[in-house]
């Protein structure tokens, strides 16, 4: 069930959009948003319908997917505690183009009704310029996931999305079928059970029963491509630019 967040003795929030807010523009927001468990394979979006809320995840991720004509699925983005989901909002709350569900979960989320977080675009303050920067970096994101798909082998693209995986959950195992990885990379099962079979025969990682434990972090970030690298530092540095800002504006 929702909870608003307390008005006084509030801690920092745990979505990194969020708290990089000046102090004064995530107080004037807080009382819109609620705190939200996202529970394994939700759906928060699906294609078709309008964008109500806009959720900013405080741990596990979502994965932004298109569907196509015959039901399969692959995915074009993953959001965690550095991203928002239903970034689409910003423009004109139009119908979603695409799915979003819960890959990883978690009991903190905090949720704000779309027509809230636009009115708070429309002040054209920093709340406006942080998630512009957001939205720009999440184009960039996808951008690169498309190259990424179109050029990069599976194992490449496998280590890709399991480094991006392991950013976003915060530990090394987590749970995963070989199943889900296909469809998210939009290969085909037997090649992703010949490819992890690899990784896992190098000691990158060992996969038993559903459940993926990343075993070298180091060498899988060898066996990846360099998207990981890029579209990793695009996310970052919107954060970094909006603590930048606030740093100097208080001093």
């Amino acid at each position: 069930m929702a909870k608003p967040l307390p008005s006084a003795n509030r801690p920092p929030p745990a979505n990194d959009l969020l708290a990089a807010l000046p102090v004064d523009v995530f107080q004037r927001i807080a009382l819109q948003l609620d705190v939200i468990p996202l529970k394994l394979r939700r759906i928060l979006h699906k294609p078709g319908d309008p964008i109500d809320r806009v959720y900013f995840p405080g741990g596990g991720f979502c994965s932004v997917v298109t569907v196509l004509d015959d039901g399969k699925m692959v995915e074009v983005a993953t959001i965690g505690r550095e991203g928002m989901v239903g970034m689409s909002a910003v423009l004109n709350g139009d119908p979603s183009p695409s799915a979003t569900m819960v890959q990883a979960e978690t009991d903190t989320c905090y949720a704000m009704l779309a027509q809230d977080f636009r009115q708070e675009m429309d002040r054209r303050d920093a709340f406006y310029d942080l998630f512009t920067r957001y939205a720009q970096a999440l184009v960039g994101f996808i951008m690169q996931s498309t190259a990424c798909n179109a050029v990069h082998s599976v194992e490449q693209r496998l280590a890709r999305w399991l480094l991006m995986a392991h950013d976003r959950v915060g530990k090394d195992e987590f749970p995963l079928t070989q199943e889900f990885v296909a469809m998210m990379l939009g290969a085909s099962r037997p090649t992703v059970t010949v490819v992890a079979g690899t990784l896992q025969k190098a000691g990158l990682i060992t996969y038993h029963h559903g459940h993926l434990t990343i075993v070298d972090r180091k060498r899988l970030e060898s066996a990846s491509c360099e998207c990981y690298r890029i579209a990793t530092t695009l996310l970052r540095n919107v954060t970094r630019v909006s603590k930048a800002r606030v740093k100097r504006r208080d001093h």
